[in-house]
């Protein structure tokens, strides 16, 4: 009823909810080069915008009121954040993106501005009074640093409290102003342009597919003209590109990996020691099984995509395999010696971990 058309105030989402983190360990996540951090500053009708990582020094010395520190990625760094981050699993793991929190002074916030992707605001500790607009004038200032709108005119109010949600659709101009020092976790979704997509699977695309021949011209007459582009080398290469098809199984495994990919900064470290083939199995028997906060994991039909990579199965997905994409979790269970030893492996690379016994 709301997705992608209208916003949404849901009052106590998440009854009492207080946040994750408090001041100390937030700043301490944003002096971690590991860690996207974002330090927003204003005063009147100027900003400023510093990125992390920031020294403990600076941050200890911000002022009382008017700053914002946005750390990205939380679900990333915290299990608590990754386990926050799957209650909104009733919307594709391919749409889902990460979990920010904006940690902001009294009247701190980042100006109004848009979004292209649907975004849930959960308010944790303290309160934010949030504005938003369906104004088709999203026109920005060019004299900041930061996409703020240079026009912005409110429809609508709200002050959240802890626990309570606000749903945004893509392109819903909205500004949201700390009223106490609070913490707001925002749930953003992925919504990729199209050239976007179309740029990258081309590209893959051209990686893969064999294209035989060579262009020739044996008739070639004497030209006036050696500035021209040929008509037959146009014409030659028109035909070729013409002739090339994908399916779309190459979609589907081109948005696999795509979608699962992890972001430029995201490492994870390998099992110091392998464990034994026969080992795994009796631990796979005894205990759970689950993705590390870090992966993402899809599947199709036929296939399954972990941090950019496609695993085919020529009967079927193993039900084993997207019941841990699903959950994140798989049970102790026996499958097949083939998903053994593909379990295996992803635990070395560190992909999956045993929960304690």
């Amino acid at each position: 009823m709301y997705w992608g058309k209208h916003a949404h105030v849901i009052r106590q989402a998440v009854p009492a909810f207080q946040g994750l983190l408090d001041r100390t360990a937030l700043f301490a996540l944003a002096t971690r080069d590991d860690v996207e951090s974002r330090l927003i500053v204003h005063e009147g009708r100027h900003w400023s915008l510093e990125h992390g990582p920031f020294r403990r020094r600076d941050l200890a010395g911000l002022p009382p009121t008017r700053w914002t520190l946005l750390v990205q990625g939380l679900d990333l760094h915290s299990d608590e954040g990754a386990r926050l981050l799957r209650r909104f699993d009733f919307v594709p793991r391919a749409r889902l993106d990460d979990l920010m929190v904006s940690h902001a002074a009294p009247g701190g916030g980042v100006g109004p501005h848009f979004d292209s992707y649907d975004v849930f605001l959960l308010q944790g500790r303290g309160r934010r009074r949030w504005r938003v607009s369906t104004q088709t004038d999203l026109t920005l200032r060019q004299d900041v640093p930061l996409k703020i709108l240079r026009r912005f005119r409110a429809e609508a109010e709200w002050i959240l409290e802890p626990g309570d949600m606000l749903y945004l659709p893509p392109r819903y101009a909205h500004d949201g102003v700390a009223l106490d020092e609070c913490q707001t976790y925002s749930i953003g979704f992925r919504a990729p342009a199209f050239g976007e997509l179309v740029a990258e699977f081309l590209m893959r695309f051209g990686e893969t597919v064999t294209v035989p021949g060579r262009y020739s011209d044996p008739d070639l007459a004497p030209t006036r003209h050696p500035g021209r582009v040929p008509k037959a080398m146009t014409r030659s290469l028109a035909e070729t590109l013409q002739a090339l098809r994908w399916s779309r199984t190459d979609i589907e495994e081109f948005l696999g990996r795509y979608l699962s990919e992890p972001k430029p900064h995201v490492f994870f470290s390998p099992a110091e020691r392998p464990v034994s083939p026969a080992l795994f199995a009796r631990r796979l028997a005894s205990r759970p099984l689950t993705l590390h906060r870090k992966s993402i994991m899809l599947y199709s039909d036929r296939s399954v995509f972990l941090n950019g990579e496609c695993y085919r199965f020529p009967r079927g997905t193993p039900e084993w395999l997207r019941t841990l994409a699903d959950t994140g979790t798989l049970p102790p269970a026996e499958p097949a010696r083939a998903v053994v030893e593909l379990l295996r492996e992803w635990h070395r690379c560190g992909y999956i971990e045993f929960l304690a016994a």
